[in-house]
């Protein structure tokens, strides 16, 4: 999808319609039998297994082409994992945050060693296609390992209390995790957290340094930026 928009060829709804549900649904913690709802209260009559399969189909290509059009990731990156029940077992959701909080990748993993690590370590370098001038992490000596081995020129800064970025980063992804009670298998948690962790943080800019002008304006911005990337062109209102 690089550089090209979604294809809605044999949808009978609206573009307008499809995004802005998968929007409601990334953006905050609901279900998709309270995404119905909403619609169905702007007279719109759409079936929470419709909801479903629009943000499986939509959401990771919106988060990936919202990533792309994202400046690139700062120099400081701050790692930390925690844990997730998938079917009663304990999983492990890594995440890598830049120090404005620009989430820069998550994956789940069953394991949180060296090779659980170092697995994270070169998809986060694949993916943002940078290397980083320090990385932050908490005191799990995985995470020392890998550093040595797969970016040994790399600054290192291994602190609990230096690591609070990333950390705090893991709540709204707990707050989707209730939403959803559960996630049904590693699979499903891994595409359901990266098109979350891709669309919702965009629309939650820090609010304690903006004024109330200045926040209406900045998300006028950041919403006509999401109806250019999700081909919404040319409508007369939002859905």
């Amino acid at each position: 999808m690089a550089g090209t928009r979604p294809s809605y060829q044999g949808h009978r709804y609206p573009v307008g319609i499809i995004s802005h549900c998968v929007w409601l649904y990334f953006r905050f913690p609901l279900s998709f039998r309270g995404v119905e709802e909403l619609m169905l209260e702007r007279g719109v009559v759409v079936s929470y297994e419709t909801v479903r399969r629009w943000c499986r189909k939509f959401g990771r290509s919106y988060a990936d082409a919202l990533c792309r059009r994202r400046p690139r990731p700062g120099d400081e990156w701050h790692l930390d994992e925690v844990f997730v029940k998938i079917n009663g077992k304990r999983k492990y959701l890594w995440r890598a945050v830049d120090q404005d909080g620009n989430v820069l990748d998550i994956l789940v993993q069953s394991r949180r060693d060296k090779d659980a690590a170092r697995r994270f370590f070169r998809r986060l370098m694949k993916k943002t296609r940078s290397v980083p001038r320090v990385i932050v992490t908490d005191k799990l000596r995985s995470c020392g390992a890998a550093h040595r081995e797969v970016m040994p020129s790399v600054g290192h800064r291994s602190h609990k209390g230096l690591n609070h970025r990333a950390g705090n980063s893991h709540q709204p992804t707990r707050q989707r995790e209730r939403a959803r009670k559960g996630f049904c298998s590693a699979g499903a948690a891994q595409r359901c957290l990266s098109a979350f962790s891709g669309i919702s943080p965009p629309f939650r800019p820090s609010r304690r340094l903006m004024t109330a002008p200045g926040h209406r304006l900045e998300m006028t911005i950041r919403f006509t930026l999401w109806d250019r990337t999700t081909g919404v062109v040319g409508q007369p209102t939002r859905a």
